[in-house]
C-alpha cells in the first residue's frame, strides 16, 4: 500500500491491531501450570482478559503483595506483568518480566511471557529473539511460532510472519487464535476481504473465543457494515462489556471517512449501516 495513503488514523488502527495479534498470539503461553510454588497465585484465579476495571486494579495489588515478598517466582512474576499490561503499564510490565527471567532463564513460559513484555513495550527485535529462545525445535510450540509471526507483522515484514502463521497451522490445524492473527496480518496491509475470510473462519471454531469474534466486528466495520459489526461485538459479552467494544468501534469508525478510505482501498463501495 503506498505510504502517502496511510493516514493517522489509520496507523492508530494498525498499531493497536499489531498489538492485539501479540496478545492473541501469546494467550496460553503465559502461565506456568504445572507447578505451583508457595505464594503463588491461585490455579483459579480467573483470566486477565476477562476481568472488569475494578478487578484487574484488586488482582494488580494483590500479585504485587507476593511479588515484593518473592520476585523470583515464575506464576505470579507472569500473572503480575500481564495485569499491568492489561493496565497500560507496559514499562513496569516488562521490568517485572526483566526480573523474573533472571531468575528463571531456562523457563519456556516465563521466557514467552517476557518476550510478550518486550513486544508491548516497542522491542520487537529483543521480543522475537527471546521468544525464539523459549522454543525447542523438536517439540516446537506453535503458540510461539504463532506469537513470532505477530511480532514480524508489527516489523512490516508480512511475507515472513505470514509463513509463521502457517507453519502454526501445520501444528495446530483451525487453531482460532492463529487463524485470527493471520486474517490480522491482511488487515495490516488493507487486504479486507481476505482479513474478514480468515476470522470469519476463526470465528467459526468451536473453541473461538470473544477476542477472535472482536476481531471480526472490526474488520467488518472497517468496512462500513457497522450493524453487522456491533451484532458481532455484543455476543457472548456482559453488557458491560459490549457497550464498552461498541462505543469503540463507534469512536474509530466515526474518524473522518476512515473506513471509506479502508474500504476503498480494497477495492469496495462502503455500505453505511450506521
Amino acid at each position: 500500500m503506498p505510504r502517502s495513503a496511510t493516514t493517522p488514523f489509520k496507523n492508530r488502527i494498525l498499531q493497536g491491531a499489531a498489538l492485539a495479534m501479540i496478545g492473541l498470539a501469546l494467550a496460553g503461553c503465559s502461565t506456568t501450570k504445572d507447578k505451583m510454588t508457595t505464594g503463588s497465585i491461585p490455579a483459579s484465579t480467573r483470566p486477565v482478559e476477562s476481568m472488569d476495571v475494578n478487578e484487574v486494579r484488586s488482582a494488580t495489588e494483590r500479585a504485587g503483595q507476593i511479588y515484593e515478598k518473592n520476585p523470583r517466582d515464575p506464576v505470579n512474576g507472569v500473572y503480575y506483568a500481564t495485569l499491568l499490561r492489561s493496565a497500560g503499564r507496559d514499562a513496569q510490565a516488562l521490568a517485572v518480566m526483566q526480573q523474573v527471567a533472571i531468575s528463571n532463564p531456562n523457563d519456556r513460559n516465563v521466557l514467552a511471557a517476557y518476550g510478550k513484555a518486550q513486544a508491548a513495550a516497542g522491542q520487537l527485535q529483543q521480543a522475537l529473539d527471546t521468544i525464539g529462545r523459549a522454543q525447542t525445535p523438536d517439540r516446537p510450540d506453535w503458540k510461539l511460532v504463532s506469537a513470532q509471526g505477530a511480532i514480524l507483522d508489527q516489523m512490516g515484514k508480512p511475507s515472513e510472519a505470514r509463513a509463521r502463521y502457517r507453519d502454526a497451522l501445520d501444528i495446530m490445524p483451525n487453531e482460532p487464535s492463529v487463524l485470527s492473527n493471520l486474517g490480522m496480518s491482511y488487515v495490516l496491509t488493507g487486504d479486507l476481504r481476505t482479513a474478514e475470510t480468515y476470522l470469519r473462519h476463526a470465528a467459526g471454531q468451536p473453541t473461538a473465543d470473544s477476542r477472535v469474534r472482536q476481531n471480526l466486528a472490526l474488520i467488518v466495520g472497517l468496512q462500513g457494515r457497522f450493524s453487522e459489526a456491533e451484532q458481532i461485538a455484543r455476543r457472548e459479552l456482559s453488557q458491560q462489556q459490549a457497550d464498552a467494544n461498541v462505543a469503540y468501534l463507534r469512536s474509530m469508525l466515526s474518524q473522518q471517512n476512515s473506513w471509506q478510505k479502508l474500504a476503498s482501498k480494497d477495492g469496495q463501495q462502503p455500505n453505511n449501516t450506521n
